[in-house]
């Protein structure tokens, strides 16, 4: 679980909080999508499936990371 704004997110990976992060970590513009189970090994849930909370854990995973400043060095 990760604290972020005062709400707490399930962060496991390939949920909305992770994949948001992941998205601008690899400086990836948002685009919402998580997996329903393990990343790339499970059904990727995109945009106009998800609910209001899985969209908010995704923006909120996205911010998140760019708040930290945490980016891939390529």
């Amino acid at each position: 679980m990760e604290k972020y704004n005062g709400k707490t997110y399930d962060d496991r990976h390939g949920g909305p909080f992770d994949r948001g992060a992941a998205d601008s970590y690899y400086g990836r513009g948002p685009k919402p999508h998580f997996y329903r189970g393990a990343t790339m090994l499970s059904d990727r849930i995109e945009k106009e499936d998800m609910t209001d909370e899985q969209l908010e854990a995704y923006y909120a995973g996205y911010r998140y990371n760019e708040d930290l400043g945490h980016y891939k060095e390529w």
